[in-house]
């Protein structure tokens, strides 16, 4: 995770700091959750994680398929909603067990993981957070093995 100080820019009334989170180990991930914890808290700044959610087909070496739910892109969008429902339950621990079973091509996991364990630090003292995702959609609807998709979803924290 690298915080460089030469790109922070400033927009009016706020500053623009990129962090770049790499692949990280669940406690490094636990780590710079902590670290940044203090700062999601401060009202004054705003956090955006950015990712993509399931890349399916062959070309991405993914085809995790649950012949329950339908049609492949049925499977990808259920795959991916449980992975938000545990996003949405603010819970790192249950989203690292997640990826682990299913190996979902969640490009942002980390970012992910790291905002998940600041909201748990900080739950411990008290603070109250909501995270609900918005909207959910993917490039192209699977429906055969030579398909292929990439998934995206856009949610929000609140803190209160």
């Amino acid at each position: 995770m690298t915080l460089q100080k030469e790109f922070t820019s400033h927009k009016d009334d706020f500053s623009i700091v990129p962090v770049l989170v790499g692949a990280l180990s669940e406690s490094k991930e636990q780590e710079y959750g902590r670290l940044l914890s203090k700062y999601l808290a401060d009202p004054s700044n705003l956090f955006i994680i950015s990712s993509d959610f399931c890349h399916w087909g062959q070309r991405f070496r993914y085809t995790y398929y649950d012949e329950s739910q339908g049609e492949i892109y049925r499977s990808i969008e259920h795959l991916d909603k449980m992975g938000m429902s545990i996003i949405e339950q603010l819970d790192p621990i249950s989203f690292t067990n997640y990826l682990k079973k299913y190996r979902n091509t969640i490009c942002g996991r980390h970012p992910i993981g790291v905002l998940l364990n600041a909201v748990a630090e900080l739950r411990k003292s008290g603070l109250e957070m909501n995270f609900s995702f918005l909207n959910y959609a993917q490039s192209s609807q699977c429906r055969n093995w030579q398909d292929s998709s990439v998934s995206y979803a856009a949610g929000a924290l609140i803190v209160h």
